[in-house]
Parts: structure tokens; sequence; C-alpha cells
């Protein structure tokens, strides 16, 4: 067998030699080199692979499909013969095949069947740079299949960008290099002026910037291919809709693994003779797949990534920039077969900002599937098995929680024969058990189709090109009828095919029977998602059972709906919108989660109406399936529901009279004046011993309003630690009037506990010598002294002081102001009065 001339020749005499003594290697070769054709084909020579199988993992169907092609081609065979592959809902091999290219998901099955993989020489790794979910869990259980069972299995990790000295290290195996064949590639970046006026928004951004610079592409480089990079397929539909006034001599295709085979391939090929192509696609074409005749690399610098969010369980898909290792894999492309231009759709500035790597999928994904795949395997502990970043233990912990709601673990963690059937579907958990629940409840094509639906691109689209209704009814009406549910809605033909052959392989794999039900979507979703039923809460907002919202229009359901199960969620984990709903009634919520119902008597503080408020309430999680008034309610509850109020509120809002503000300022003057005799009655005191002081008080209120009957004047007295004696120490030290010489009772003001004030008018002082004082003699008062009409005229603590000194100019004003009062020329001797000198007889 001769082989291409391609780079990675000159490692495999080295790799060939490490194999035949090592169990275990680590292949580390750049883009293009042709490690993911040649590699299996030359260990088809090996002595020790003897007959058995070369497993050669991929991670997209794509990728797997294109690379059995191409090894068949160089042998001369159709595919199926020596080289086959195996993925979801494909297959081509046969009895002769001795190399699988294979989907990652299957290995974890094959392995999980059989962990001896008996019949199997070797398993390749390809792309482990990626670094997916499935990926690192096929590598783990295999590490432990190799060690327990099958020491004389060789597994090979192939990878173009990860560090392969870590990989190696963890590994405890050889590294093998290949330089590689490069070829020049010239990066242009977006000006700093031209990114400035750009749309900060990816998709705007992408919408118009692409479509321009693939026509200045073209027009300045008269030959070669343009690959262009896009994160969704949406972007790609906006950008060839750019593109139809192209010269007729350039063809536009898409490229994603969504695609009939044919259009896949069609993408692939070389352009014919005299004509040029643009191949818009995802990240599926960083690595893994050469697609001949391109020499050209525009790249929108965005990627669509899941991301799982710990703390509410919702995983939300995001556009996010790709990061500095995969922007360098989609320039390669442009240097694969000769010189190359990339155009990258950022400023210099920003590529230097974006992160090397992003994190593996095991950091960040939902961990479902893999805490499934550990039960099946009989791992309680993840820490036993190896792994290059272990799974997070509270991602993984929330993901057996989920797997006991649904049935497939045990509270204990052990798989049961449902989650053992859920397994066995090769679908996410959720899906699987959305599917064998819902043929056990007679719904079973209709399952089916549904988790096809939501495994598969959507097949609707909006023909203005905006978010689509996300009634999943409209789905399965439209897959139904092949026809659009509604005006201005399209449905993707080939989208539409592929659904239709999930689902007839998962009715075919349960046995279901009987056609499509759209008005058992919302129970079949609520199945497979209960973290996410729904209730509506606003025109525009429902709260999904863990508490969190999501945006979802009731324009798009009728008024009357109030539950919901949301089958996808998109945006960011604060704000997320629901991508995929559909309503299901307070009666199918009452049957399928009776045992999560409870019925819960709550006594509460209702900040809106500013009261306690008592309910008996029938919920599931968040949701609130009945409501109505509780009798009776338990005293003690209210009382704290109260408290939990004033709390909440503070001090200051309690209906406070006169008398009792008057008594607190006064018991404030001799916290500050004997702290350790007096309790402190600072708001933060009085909160921090509401319970203690006002709670006696409260039995019969229910709101702040009704408050105003509590005597808080006796609440603060029941606080003091002498009873009775300190009450008359009280009045003693801190008395609340003060009487003058003409006999007048004063009230005292203690607002400021450092020096309280006597407001008294000038002439009722007359005759007294000395400052007044309180706090048994030690604190002055602070004189405010007034004129008859109640104008303050002087302000003292030292009233000797001021008889000799400044009363005198006081007096020349206040006869000026006031000719009908006495002002005396001696105050110390002179009588104090109340009124005129005629009223006195003066």
């Amino acid at each position: 067998m001769r082989l291409p001339d391609l780079p990675i020749q000159e490692a495999l005499p080295e790799l060939l030699a490490t194999l035949a003594t090592h169990n275990t290697a680590v292949l580390q070769a750049p883009p293009g080199a042709g490690k993911t054709t040649l590699v299996p084909l030359a260990l088809l020579e090996a002595a020790w692979r003897q007959d058995g199988r070369i497993i050669v993992l991929e991670p997209r169907r794509l990728a797997a499909r294109a690379a059995a092609t191409r090894m068949a081609q160089l042998l001369g065979e159709p595919v199926g013969h020596t080289v086959g592959y195996r993925m979801r809902l494909e297959s081509k091999v046969s009895k002769h095949t001795r190399i699988e290219v294979v989907t990652e998901v299957l290995l974890t099955r094959q392995l999980q069947d059989d962990p001896s993989l008996e019949g199997v020489a070797a398993v390749l790794f390809d792309e482990f740079h990626e670094r997916s979910l499935q990926a690192d869990l096929g590598l783990a259980l295999a590490l432990d299949a190799q060690s327990v069972l099958r020491p004389d299995l060789r597994l090979l990790v192939m990878s173009a960008t990860l560090d392969a000295d870590r990989l190696g290290q963890w590994l405890q195996a050889p590294v093998v290099r290949s330089e590689g064949r490069m070829f020049p590639v010239e990066t242009h970046y977006l000006s700093p002026q031209r990114a400035a006026t750009a749309s900060r928004r990816p998709h705007e951004k992408l919408q118009d910037l692409t479509p321009a610079i693939i026509r200045e592409a073209l027009h300045q480089h008269p030959t070669g291919d343009v690959l262009v990079f896009l994160p969704g397929l949406a972007d790609q539909r906006r950008v060839a809709e750019k593109l139809a006034t192209l010269p007729a001599s350039i063809d536009v295709h898409t490229l994603h693994g969504e695609l009939p085979a044919e259009q896949q391939d069609a993408a692939l090929r070389p352009a014919l003779a005299g004509r040029r192509k643009v191949v818009l696609a995802t990240s599926i074409a960083e690595t893994s797949l050469t697609i001949e005749g391109v020499r050209i690399v525009v790249d929108g610098g965005y990627a669509r990534v899941p991301r799982f969010e710990l703390r509410s369980g919702l995983t939300t898909l995001g556009t996010e920039p790709v990061s500095q290792a995969a922007a360098d894999q989609r320039r390669g492309r442009a240097g694969r077969l000769g010189p190359g231009i990339c155009y990258r759709l950022w400023t210099e500035a920003e590529f230097r900002d974006l992160p090397h790597h992003l994190a593996p999928e095991i950091l960040t994904a939902d961990l479902s599937s893999l805490a499934l795949e550990l039960a099946l395997w009989g791992t309680r502990d993840a820490s036993t098995l190896r792994w290059l970043d272990a799974p997070p233990a509270p991602a993984l912990a929330q993901a057996r929680d989920l797997l006991i709601r649904l049935q497939a673990l045990t509270p204990a963690g052990l798989p049961t024969a449902h989650g053992r059937a859920l397994a066995g579907l090769g679908l996410a958990p959720r899906l699987a058990h959305l599917v064998v629940s819902g043929q056990a409840l007679g719904h079973g094509a209709t399952a089916c189709a549904l988790a096809a639906l939501l495994t598969e691109r959507d097949i609707l689209r909006p023909a203005d090109g905006s978010f689509g209704p996300p009634d999943l009814r409209l789905r399965l009406e439209a897959l139904a009828t092949g026809r659009a549910p509604l005006p201005g809605l399209l449905p993707d033909a080939a989208a539409v095919r592929r659904v239709r052959e999930a689902a007839a392989a998962l009715r075919n794999r349960v046995h279901a029977k009987g056609g499509i039900e759209p008005d058992v979507a919302g129970l079949l979703a609520a199945l497979a998602y209960p973290d996410r039923l729904a209730q509506r809460e606003t025109p525009e907002r429902v709260r999904l059972v863990t508490g969190q919202r999501a945006t979802l229009p009731a324009e798009y359901f009728g008024g009357q709906d109030a539950f919901f199960a949301v089958a996808s969620l998109e945006g960011v984990a604060a704000q997320p919108r629901a991508g995929l709903a559909a309503p299901l009634t307070r009666a199918e919520l009452e049957q399928h989660f009776a045992n999560q119902l409870e019925t819960r008597d709550e006594v509460r503080w209702e900040e809106a109406a500013g009261r306690v408020t008592a309910r008996r309430l029938r919920r599931l999680g968040a949701l609130v399936l009945s409501d109505g008034s509780l009798p009776n309610p338990d005293p003690a509850a209210i009382t704290a529901a109260l408290l939990e109020g004033l709390r909440a509120n503070g001090i200051a809002r309690l209906p406070w009279s006169e008398a009792a503000t008057e008594l607190r300022e006064r018991l404030g003057f001799l916290h500050r004046l004997q702290p350790g005799s007096w309790p402190a009655v600072s708001d933060e005191a009085l909160l921090d011993e509401l319970e203690e002081w006002l709670g006696p008080y409260l039995a019969t209120a229910k709101s702040l309003a009704e408050l105003s009957r509590v005597d808080f004047g006796e609440a603060l007295l029941g606080r003091l630690p002498g009873g009775w004696s300190q009450r008359q120490d009280l009045d003693r030290l801190a008395p609340s009037h003060l009487e003058v010489p003409t006999g007048s009772r004063i009230r005292l003001n203690y607002a400021d506990p450092a020096a309280p004030v006597l407001a008294v008018r000038l002439q009722e002082v007359f005759g007294l010598l000395d400052t007044p004082t309180v706090g048994g003699g030690r604190v002055p008062l602070t004189l405010h002294l007034l004129s008859p009409g109640y104008r303050p005229a002087q302000v003292t603590r030292d009233l000797r002081s001021f008889w000799t000194s400044s009363y005198f100019e006081v007096r020349k004003e206040l006869r000026g102001r006031y000719p009908k009062h006495y002002w005396p020329e001696n105050p110390l001797d002179a009588q104090a009065i109340r009124g005129t000198k005629k009223q006195n007889g003066l």
C-alpha cells in the first residue's frame, strides 16, 4: 500500500516502533499533516494488531464520514470494506472492516457493552485537543479497561495544539512529534478605524462585515477558494443571502454537521475548472477536514459555545469569541496546500486579549450523561479514574441529583433498570427519559419525534430571520404535515428530513406506534425537563420551578396558559430566554408530579401590602398550583413574620407616638451617661433585641398600621433591668419636665443625648442664677432662651455668665421689639413673670 506524501510520513516509523513496545502513546502533529487518514492505515501493518480492529474517534459526524471516505479512496475500496464508519443513525461497516471511524459517544457505548473491547487492537483519539466531554470520558474508561482487562490494548492520543508534554507525562507515555509542513499564511487584521464603526453585537457585526471582506478577498486574490468561519447556521444564512449577487462563476456552499451527505461532499470537493467557491462553515471545519482548493480564510472570530450554570442548573448556548489556539487552527486552513491569506474580523490588539485556550468541556458542561455512564461503569467515586481534568464535584453532584429525579439512579447512586434503558438509547439522559416515559404513557411516537426535534437543528425559521415562536407544538405539526403551521414560518426541508429519520430510528428501537400528537408536547417536555417547569408570572416572563426567571412572551401562546415546560434556554443564565417551550395543564402537573407536590402553610411578611399574610399553598418547587387563605394561623408564626417585616423596614418605620419617642430619647441620654446601667436604644440595638422587647406586644397585630395600638413606651420600659426602682431613677435623672421660677413645667428635649435642651421664655427664668442640670447634677441643660413670641433670643449653658454679660445686648433688642413686656435692668433680682407688664401689674 502506497501512502500519499504527507508530512506525517516522516513520523510513522517512530510511531510504529513506539507502539510496538508501549501500549499508550501521544502523537502531536499540526493541522494538515495527514495524521487522521495515514496513521490508521499505517497501523494496519503492525504485527501486534494481528486481526484486531482499529477504532478511530472523531468529535464530529462530518469529520468521521470524510475521514473514512478518504482512507477508503486511498485503498481503492468502497467505504464499508476495510474502512468503515459508525455514527448515530448511520453506519457503513462489514465483516471485512478493520478500521472503524466512529463518533466519540459510540466508544462509550462499546466499552459499556464490552469493557474488554474484544476484537479491538487499538483506539485512536483524534483531535483530542478539542477536549470534548465524550473524548475525556472515553479515554478515562479506556485507560481503566486497559489497566484491568486489556494490557495489550493500544491507545493513541492524537492532538494538534494541546500541550503534548503535559499529556505524555499524565499518561506516562512517549510523545511522537510530526513537524508538519505549513505554507506561509499572510494574516490581515481589521483596522482599528473599521472596527470602531462595526456593531458590538456579534451577529450584526458578522452580517455587515463578512460579505464585504469576502468580496474584497475575491477581488484582490483572483485564484483560490474561500473558507469562512461563522458561529451558527443563522449567520451562514444571512451572509449567504448577501452573497447572492456574486458572479455566476462563484459557488456559495454552507457546511455544518446537519447537512445531507451529498451537500457536505459538494462543499468539500474542489471547485470545477474555471469556477471558484466560497464555503460558509461553522467551527466544524477547524480540524480533521481538508477542503481542497482553499487558499483564503475569513474568520469571523466567534463560535457557539454551551455553558452550564451550576447555580441555576441551566445550560445556555451563547456566541463567544474563539481562543487564540482555535483562531490559529482556522488560520492554518489557508496554508495546507500552498501559501494562503487569512482575514480576521478583529483587530490585532483584540487577538492578544483572547484566551490561549477555552476551558475543556468537562469543566463547563452539564455532566448528567457522564454521571450516568460512571454509574453504569460501576464507579461511585470519579477520582478513581484517570482524568486530564477531573469533573468538578459540585457539577457532578448536581448531575446525580437530576438522574435521581429522572429515576435513572437510586438515591444511593446505583443505576436502575430505567437508567440502563436510558443509556442504551444513545441520547442525553433527559431525552432518553422522555422517550421511555412517553412510550409508557402511550405517546411513544410523539415522544420519539420530540426527542429528535430537540436533538437536531430547529426545523422552523421565520421568513424575516427573527426569532421564531418558541411553541414546540408548531414543530410537531410541521413534522407531521411537512407544511408551515403558521404564515411566515418556513419549514427547513433538510432539517425536517433529519428529524424524521432520527424519530423513525427511535420508534424502531422502542417499538412505538401511532401518530404525532402536538397537544402532549408540554407533558412530554416536562418529563425531560422537570427542573424547567414554569409558571406565567407576567405577560413577558415566567418563573421556573427553581425560582429562576426566563423571558417567554404570552403573545406566543393562548392567554389562558399558566404552566409550561421549557425545553431550551438561550442567552445568558442571568436573563435567559425560553427558546422552545410548550404549555401543560394543572391537572397534568398534579398527576405526573404528585410525588413532588407539597402543601405548605405560609405566614409571611408582604412588603407591598405592609402586613402579614397567612396562606395555604400547594406548590411544585417555586410554582404555585393553588393559593388560599389559611384559617386560624399560628399566632407565633404571625409574630415571627411581623418581626421579619419590622427588621426589613427598620425601627424608624414603627408608629412611634410622641411620648414614646421622648421616652426613647431620655433613655438614650441615660445610656450615654451610664452605659453599664441603662440599655442602648439605638436603631441597631433595638433591632438586635426586637423579639425580646417588642415580641410580647405583637400578639394581635398583623400590620404596621395595627402596631399603633402598641404602647412602645411601656415596651421600652420593660427592657430596664432594675424594674420599678429604675423607672423612678429615670424620672429623677432624666425628668421629662423641669419647673422654672414662674411655676411653669417645661418639657425637656433629649434628642441630642450629649446636650439636653430646655427651651423657655427668657422672662420665666428671671432670678434663676445657675444653669439647671439633669443626670444627678452632672449634665447642665442647654438653655434656649426665647422671646415672648417664642423666637430664639440666646443659647447658653452658663446662665450666670449670660445675666452678667450678654443679657444687656439681648434686653436692648427685645425692648425694642416687645415694649409692653418687662425687661429689668437687674435680671438676677427681678421677678420671673409670664405675659406683659400690664398683666403682671408692673
